[in-house]
C-alpha cells in the first residue's frame, strides 16, 4: 500500500466511488463519515435490525443504491472506515472530528470532500410551526425509521427531490394529501431540449408523477405558497396556496414537507480558504473546482453534490475522476480512458442539470412578497421585517453583516435553512443582486457537537 495519508470526507456516492478508485490504485484511505451507515442521503441504508427490501425503500433507484452497497461492502474490510464521525473542523493539514462525544484529530496529506448537499428551503409564513419537514428530513424519517412525519402530508416546492419523496410515501402507504409544486408546466416544456439528454432520468421522473396521478394524489403546478396553518400548541393543520388560476386553496394536513432542490455543503471547504464561485443557473454559491475535483487550495479536492449540484449518478462519476486527480498529481499512473469516460458523462449531466434548474426554478421572487411578520431563520426567529429593517435601518447590504446585527444564521443550522432564503430578502431590501449581498462564511463548528468531560476528584 501506498503511505500518502489520504482522508475522504462522506460516505455516499462520490465518496464510496472514489474510495473504490483509490485502493485498486494501492492507495487505503481513511474515510470518515458523521452517519452510522454508508450510502449518503439519497442510499441511505435502513438501520440493521430492518428488513425492508431495496424496490420498498430506494423505489426507482433499488437498483443502484443496491449497487453502491455492494461495492462498500467489497471495500470496507480493505479501507480505515470511520462512521459516525463528524468532522467539525479543520487546519492545514489536520481534521478535528467527534464520535460519540470524544473528539480526535486526523492528519492529512490529501484531503477529499464528499460532502454531498442538503435542502433548499424558501420560508412561508407559519413554516416554523412543529410538523414543518424538509423534503430530506422527510425522506430520512421514511428510510431511517419507517416512518411518516404526519398522519396525513403535505408535498410542497420544486424539483425532482419532491415527487421522489411523495411517491415514496405513497409506495410505503402513508397519505399524501397533495404536492404543490412552484414550477409551471411551461417551464418544463422549454427546458425539454436540455432534459432529453438523458431521456431514461426523464422517463423515471415522469413515471414518478404518473404513479402520483395513478394514487389518484392531487398534483397543483406553477402555485403560490401563501401561509402554513396552525398554532404553536397543536402545530400544522393545513397549508393555504394561490393556484395559477389565482384560486385560493387550502388543503387540510398534519405535516408539511418543503423543498426547492439541494444546496451543497461547503462548509469545510470554506475553513479550510477554498474559492467559491456564483452558480448564475440555480442562484447561489458553490464551491469553485476544475474539470476533475481540485480545488483552490493544493491538496484539498472535492467531488459530488458538495461541490456541484448534479445528483447522485454524477457523484459517481465525479468521485472516481477526483481520485485519478489525485492519483495524477502523486505522479501515479492513470486509466486515460477511463477518466474520459467520467468526463464525458459529467458533461452530459452537467447539461441535465441546466434543465432542471430551467424547469424547477428557484422561487427568488417569494422572498420579496414575504410578509414582515413572516419567519425567515427559525432557529433564532428571525422575521423577514428584521431583516429588512436591517439594511433600512443600518446599510446592511451584506449577509454576514446583516447576520451580526440580526443574528439570522446564528443558530444550530448554522444557515444552511435560512442564508440563501436571507439573502434574498436582503437583496431584495436594497435593491441589488443576489450576488452582491454574498454569502454567509462557514464557522466551526460547522454543526452542533457535543463532547464528553471526565468529572475532576476534587
Amino acid at each position: 500500500m501506498a503511505t500518502a495519508r489520504i482522508v475522504i470526507v462522506g460516505a455516499g456516492p462520490a465518496g464510496i466511488r472514489c474510495a473504490e478508485t483509490l485502493l485498486a490504485a494501492g492507495f487505503k484511505p481513511i474515510l470518515i463519515d458523521e452517519n452510522r451507515r454508508d450510502g449518503g442521503q439519497i442510499y441511505r441504508r435502513q438501520p440493521e435490525g430492518f428488513t425492508r427490501n431495496y424496490a420498498t425503500l430506494y423505489g426507482t433507484e433499488a437498483a443502484k443504491a443496491r449497487d453502491l452497497h455492494l461495492s462498500f461492502d467489497r471495500l470496507r474490510g480493505s479501507i480505515d472506515y470511520r462512521p459516525d464521525t463528524l468532522v467539525w473542523n479543520l487546519t492545514q493539514g489536520q481534521l478535528c472530528c467527534v464520535s460519540q462525544g470524544k473528539h480526535s484529530t486526523v492528519d492529512y496529506d490529501a484531503l477529499i470532500l464528499c460532502t454531498g448537499a442538503t435542502d433548499r428551503l424558501m420560508p412561508i409564513e407559519g413554516w416554523q410551526l412543529a410538523g414543518t419537514y424538509s423534503l430530506g428530513g422527510a425522506q430520512i424519517a421514511l428510510k431511517s425509521q419507517a416512518v411518516s412525519i404526519g398522519h396525513s402530508v403535505v408535498f410542497m416546492g420544486s424539483g425532482p427531490l419532491l415527487y421522489l419523496v411523495a411517491s415514496q410515501y405513497v409506495k410505503a402507504g402513508a397519505n399524501v394529501a397533495a404536492v404543490l409544486d412552484t414550477s409551471p408546466f411551461i417551464k418544463r416544456i422549454g427546458a425539454l431540449p436540455k432534459l432529453l439528454v438523458r431521456p431514461g432520468l426523464l422517463f423515471t421522473g415522469m413515471k414518478l408523477l404518473a404513479q402520483l396521478y395513478r394514487a389518484k394524489i392531487p398534483v397543483h403546478l406553477g402555485i403560490k405558497p401563501l401561509q402554513v396553518l396552525g398554532d404553536a400548541a397543536s402545530g400544522v393543520s393545513g397549508v393555504r396556496v394561490l393556484t395559477a388560476r389565482g384560486e385560493t386553496l387550502t388543503v387540510e394536513c398534519d405535516a408539511v414537507a418543503l423543498g426547492y432542490h439541494l444546496r451543497p455543503e461547503t462548509q469545510l471547504a470554506d475553513l479550510a480558504g477554498c474559492r467559491m464561485r456564483f452558480d448564475e443557473a440555480s442562484g447561489q454559491w458553490w464551491l469553485a473546482v476544475d474539470e476533475e475535483g481540485r480545488t483552490s487550495v493544493s491538496g484539498v479536492y472535492a467531488a459530488g453534490d458538495g461541490s456541484k449540484i448534479r445528483g447522485a449518478d454524477a457523484a459517481e462519476h465525479a468521485g472516481r475522476l477526483v481520485a485519478m486527480a489525485l492519483l495524477e498529481d502523486l505522479q501515479q499512473p492513470v486509466n486515460a480512458g477511463l477518466r474520459d469516460e467520467q468526463r464525458q458523462a459529467l458533461a452530459v449531466m452537467d447539461q441535465f442539470r441546466l434543465g432542471l434548474a430551467q424547469a424547477f426554478p428557484w422561487p427568488a421572487e417569494q422572498a420579496k412578497s414575504l410578509p414582515d411578520t413572516a419567519i425567515v431563520c427559525r432557529c433564532e426567529m428571525i422575521s423577514a421585517g428584521e431583516l429588512r429593517a436591517v439594511v433600512s435601518e443600518k446599510g446592511a447590504c451584506e449577509v454576514n453583516r446583516a447576520k451580526a446585527f440580526s443574528r439570522v444564521g446564528m443558530g444550530r443550522c448554522q444557515g444552511r435553512y435560512c442564508s440563501q432564503a436571507g439573502a434574498e430578502v436582503i437583496a431584495a431590501a436594497a435593491g441589488v443582486s443576489v450576488q452582491q449581498v454574498g454569502r454567509q462564511r462557514g464557522q466551526a463548528p460547522v454543526k452542533p457537537l457535543s463532547m464528553l468531560t471526565e468529572e475532576v476528584s476534587p
